[in-house]
């Protein structure tokens, strides 16, 4: 029997999802015809189109902190996170006194980019600096616990992730958060603490209920995360939606999880997520001719907003065609367009060994 990588269901936490807002900067900026452009198209998650837009701007003189973060934020996007970080010091290089709001925007910026290439004595000085402009960032500690986590000081991750949550004791994501960097980090075990920490807040919205069910979909306690998910699966809520399809997944429900997609996609017809899942669905029923419809229908989308998990799992519906070579061909992209995600080297590691 062949034995294949696992396929991605889509569910990482989003670490730093809160510092990736697109918008214009803070302090006495003037906007331009290109610059402007990168903007819009960033916000239609059109990254590589954003990126010419604003190398078009630096190019040609425009407004230099705007374009140089518009640039970093695009390059950030397709994970060219060394290039990012070099657009977010140019900005930096071209603020002055006067600018302390984007200064810190900026920081935080770099910040992510820094953390995500592994630079991670980067990502601690430049928190440093972000506390020393506002010692009030929540994400600046959790940045600096994340980074001591990968260089091994346990102890100081967690006395900055226990700071980071005294600032914001009710955010769920922040938990999660948390709980993600001891995931990647094989300390899950360690990392549960936070989970049960955050059951104990009360929820009180859909994304706070769907919250919850992550929590426990992540704790592997099914029963309890479809009971958190009851009200906001009934009101239709997305992440909600999607996340019980992941539940009948895992426990292989296959039927009641199609259902779930389906009607994610009759809602609305260009939710990624809804052909991910579709994809997941086929595979998990042997079909990986009807995986891959769905994720090229998928990828088809505009936008490169939600389609890493598309890419990954293009990967094993090749593998489970048994077409190596094309899959193969497949990670090595992959590879290439997320180079720090350890998902995709292991499965090129398993590709090669197969002829």
């Amino acid at each position: 029997m062949t034995s294949f990588g696992s396929f991605r269901t889509g569910l990482l936490i989003p670490v730093f999802a809160a510092v990736l807002l697109i918008g214009g900067c803070s302090g006495n900026t003037v906007s331009t015809e290109k610059t402007d452009a990168g903007y819009k198209a960033a916000e239609a998650h059109n990254y590589q189109e954003a990126e010419n837009f604003f190398s078009e701007a630096v190019a040609e003189g425009e407004e230099p902190v705007s374009a140089y973060r518009g640039l970093g934020i695009a390059q950030m996007a397709q994970a060219k996170y060394t290039e990012a970080a070099d657009s977010f010091e140019k900005a930096l290089a071209a603020t002055d006194d006067k600018m302390p709001e984007t200064v810190l925007d900026l920081l935080q910026y770099r910040a992510s980019s820094q953390y995500r290439m592994q630079d991670y004595e980067g990502t601690i000085e430049t928190c440093r600096q972000i506390t020393s402009a506002d010692a009030e960032q929540v994400m600046a500690y959790f940045y600096t616990g994340a980074s001591q986590l990968h260089l091994g000081s346990r102890e100081e991750a967690e006395a900055n992730f226990d700071y980071a949550a005294s600032l914001r004791p009710n955010d769920y994501q922040l938990y999660l958060d948390i709980y993600s960097v001891y995931e990647d980090t094989k300390l899950s075990g360690v990392g549960d603490t936070y989970l049960q920490t955050a059951l104990g807040i009360a929820p009180q919205s859909n994304e706070d209920f769907y919250n919850v069910g992550k929590i426990y979909y992540y704790l592997e306690q099914y029963d309890q995360a479809s009971e958190a998910l009851n009200k906001p699966v009934e009101d239709g809520y997305g992440p909600a939606l999607s996340l019980m399809g992941r539940i009948y997944l895992a426990r292989g429900e296959n039927d009641n999880a199609n259902a779930i997609y389906s009607r994610i996609h009759s809602k609305d017809s260009k939710d990624v997520d809804a052909y991910n899942g579709l994809a997941l669905c086929a595979l998990a029923q042997g079909d990986p001719d009807t995986a891959l419809n769905y994720i090229t229908q998928g990828l088809e989308l505009p936008g490169g907003e939600g389609k890493q998990e598309l890419y990954f799992n293009e990967i094993i519906a090749y593998e489970k065609k048994l077409d190596f070579l094309s899959a193969r061909d497949k990670c090595r992209k992959y590879v290439e367009m997320y180079p720090t995600d350890e998902a995709g080297e292991k499965e090129l590691r398993f590709l090669n060994t197969r002829g």
